[in-house]
């Protein structure tokens, strides 16, 4: 029996698995990232770029077809020589899956179990990524025993295709049907990057007021060579965003959205932002939501919390 091993058959087994650990994340990305939009925490906010879909998407168009081709030229190799199974590289590498699959399911089983004996809410989105955790790894952890125990026939490994081919096509397109296509994306972008530039400005008008006890009359007034601050435009259509001076503490600051702001998770933004309309705080993330269309975002500034600065 010939077992010698080449340093092609070497990384082909390592590549393999490289790749399955890769896309098996992604694929999890992916489905969670679907679940956290489908059914959002309640009371938690967060913005667009949280739920992007687009690398892990990327990485399953690579990493998946890669995958099913070299896992072919290793059966293939298996064919030719049924002794190349006996490779300590190959057995190694499906039992470190086994195990790091075995122990995912038996953690998967444990967190049910506890919230449940905790008296913990099972939300349907915590029920769905439990779900999504046991089909994944458990499909994986089913598929590595069959191979071990050299039960992956021509109609059983096809079966396992068809099972893998259906869950990654079909978790993309759900992932595109709930959180939008490309396009829809870009929009999204765009968006985030307006509310960026008017928290940004807001702050900067703040300062201004800090340091001159007013407000200012145009945008134009904020650039200040010396600090560095080059007002931003909408990124989209290189046009100055609109400000108004409502009163002598109070202002207005307006955009053009593409998409109406919704809530989604645990909030990822820290910069500070309006708490209302009658002051400026911390931490409200709900202040920036928004409709499609041309929103304007009225503040009006506490002089306690913002006192003008001695000259």
């Amino acid at each position: 029996m010939n077992t010698k091993m080449t340093a092609k058959d070497f990384f082909l087994h390592i590549a393999v698995i490289a790749l399955l650990y890769t896309g098996t994340v992604a694929l999890l990305n992916i489905l969670f990232n679907v679940i956290n939009v489908a059914f959002p925490q309640v009371n938690q906010y967060s913005y667009y770029d949280s739920t992007s879909i687009s690398f892990p998407v990327a990485t399953l168009i690579v990493v998946f077809p890669l995958f099913l081709f070299l896992a072919n030229l290793l059966r293939k190799g298996y064919i030719e020589d049924p002794s190349r199974k006996e490779y300590y590289v190959r057995k190694w590498l499906i039992y470190i899956t086994l195990f790091i699959a075995g122990g995912v399911l038996a953690g998967d089983l444990v967190v049910v179990i506890y919230y449940f004996l905790d008296g913990q809410e099972l939300t349907t989105g915590f029920i769905l990524k439990i779900l999504s955790v046991l089909v994944v790894t458990g499909g994986i952890f089913g598929y590595y025993l069959d191979d071990l125990k050299d039960r992956l026939s021509g109609t059983r490994r096809n079966i396992w295709r068809v099972v893998a081919v259906v869950l990654v096509l079909g978790s993309i397109i759900v992932g595109f049907g709930v959180l939008g296509t490309p396009q829809t994306q870009r929009m999204l972008r765009y968006d985030s990057q307006k509310i960026s530039d008017l928290q940004n400005i807001q702050w900067q008008i703040v300062n201004y007021w800090q340091q001159k006890g007013a407000l200012p009359l145009s945008l134009e007034n904020l650039q200040d060579p010396i600090s560095g601050f080059i007002l931003p435009t909408d990124p989209q259509t290189q046009k100055s965003y609109e400000y108004e001076k409502t009163g002598t503490s109070s202002f207005k600051l307006c955009a053009e959205f593409n998409k109406e702001s919704q809530p989604m998770g645990a909030s990822i933004l820290s910069v500070p932002i309006a708490e209302s309309p009658s002051k400026l705080n911390y931490n409200n993330n709900d202040n920036w939501q928004h409709k499609v269309g041309l929103e304007c975002f009225s503040r009006t500034i506490d002089k306690e919390l913002y006192p003008v600065r001695p000259k």
